[in-house]
């Protein structure tokens, strides 16, 4: 996969991926792409997968550190 490619996975929205990546599926499942195109696209997959997966781990976290000031704060006003 390119750099370019890299580039443009690494712009979309968690929701632009996953579409993409449906879409990739539904392409490979259906056989209507040639078996290197396939290969291509798997591999188009798999970055999009990572992508999406980062994401998620950037929200958990994010969602942890909300989580751990709301209990500081609800143990600050019990005191």
């Amino acid at each position: 996969m390119s750099a370019k490619q890299n580039n443009s996975i690494s712009k979309l929205s968690f929701e632009q991926a996953i579409k993409e990546l449906g879409n990739i599926v539904a392409k490979i499942e259906q056989g209507e792409i040639p078996l290197q195109d396939s290969l291509e696209q798997y591999e188009k997959g798999m970055a999009l997968i990572k992508h999406c997966k980062a994401i998620l781990e950037k929200a958990e976290k994010k969602i942890e550190k909300i989580t751990q000031s709301e209990d500081s704060k609800q143990e600050n006003e019990k005191e």
